[in-house]
């Protein structure tokens, strides 16, 4: 069996605030393999990006990792230092970040701040740092590189300077690609062309990549298993076909069902999930959905459900007391143990 590229265990991540200390991410398992694509998605604030920034140790001077450990390639990068993480960073895992227009240095042009990335981690002179710099953005698609290469990023449109991150993330050559919301603002022909950038770059050098995105298209076109997270939760894992197909929680049934159709009736109503996200200062004592759910009981007001594996599918888990009522299994996490 192919070894375990990422594996993430029990991340817990808090933020020191005014009001005192926040989890934001709370007990997030998953596993990555070489080449293999993750997505995680979900309602905006329930920590998908954080977990993302946990694995590149992004997050700040307020945040901290308070449990759990993120293992890649068989180093343990909660235990790092800073240096030894700079090492890492943009070398073997690089990040496209959420806002294209306002990620690159307004003040230096694209070729310096690439020749920084590629002098930083490869060693090559600046002449030839500046024609690799070319290259790359020629390979995801810029035209006229040899000029845009001295342009500021005021010049460049929002699907330009995406694909300059993309050229920049993978200049080094990363085993992992992390892309948070790398189609956001933009339209629908660029979205496509970056998708199918990204599909061709792992096909090409096996990257393993991890997409964060609130869009259920995205997510079905790039990923081969889904993590559905909801108030620093994970709610359900399992592959893209599985989960679309037979989505079990509540709250995966209720994205699934908020995705507009073509043959939608155009005189009903949308569907929209009702209430909103809790407050992180006060997450609810049970079920962190049981408030905003139609099949919630007294149980999920008081007790937190486990991960819960489906039985004839270990992969995939849902966090719902109600699977646990109609199944009566026993939990497990995804190899052996319930996940709290």
């Amino acid at each position: 069996m192919e070894k375990n590229f990422l594996e993430v265990d029990k991340l817990q991540v808090a933020f020191r605030t005014d009001k005192g200390e926040v989890v934001s991410v709370d007990e997030v398992t998953f596993q990555l393999k070489q080449g293999e694509t993750i997505g995680i998605v979900g309602e905006s604030g329930c920590g998908k990006s954080v977990t993302s920034l946990s694995v590149m140790r992004l997050l700040g001077r307020t945040g901290m990792i308070k449990k759990g450990s993120i293992q890649f390639n068989g180093k343990d990068l909660t235990k790092l230092s800073e240096a030894q993480m700079r090492e890492i960073r943009g070398n073997e895992i690089s990040m496209i970040f959420q806002e294209p227009m306002t990620s690159l240095n307004p003040v230096f042009t694209i070729g310096n701040q690439m020749l920084e990335l590629i002098h930083l981690h490869m060693n090559m002179s600046k002449s030839e740092a500046r024609a690799y710099a070319i290259e790359m953005l020629k390979k995801v698609g810029i035209p006229r590189a040899e000029q845009l290469i001295d342009e500021y990023p005021h010049k460049l449109s929002g699907g330009m300077r995406q694909r300059v991150m993309i050229a920049m993330a993978l200049s080094c050559k990363p085993s992992l690609l992390i892309a948070d919301e790398p189609t956001t603002a933009l339209d629908v022909t660029i979205q496509a062309q970056i998708l199918e950038l990204m599909k061709r770059l792992r096909q090409e050098s096996n990257t393993a990549i991890m997409i964060i995105s609130h869009d259920l298209g995205v997510i079905a076109e790039m990923a081969d298993k889904v993590l559905v997270m909801y108030a620093g939760q994970v709610v359900e894992e399992a592959d893209v076909f599985t989960l679309f197909d037979e989505p079990k929680h509540p709250y995966t049934k209720g994205l699934m069902e908020s995705i507009p159709h073509l043959e939608h009736d155009s005189q009903k109503k949308l569907f929209s999930i009702p209430g909103t996200v809790p407050n992180l200062h006060m997450m609810p004592k049970g079920c962190r959905f049981h408030d905003r759910c139609p099949y919630a009981t007294e149980k999920c007001v008081t007790e937190q459900p486990p991960l819960l594996s489906i039985p004839d599918n270990h992969n995939h888990r849902v966090r719902c007391w109600l699977l646990d009522e109609q199944q009566q299994q026993t939990p497990t996490d995804s190899r052996s143990e319930v996940i709290a």
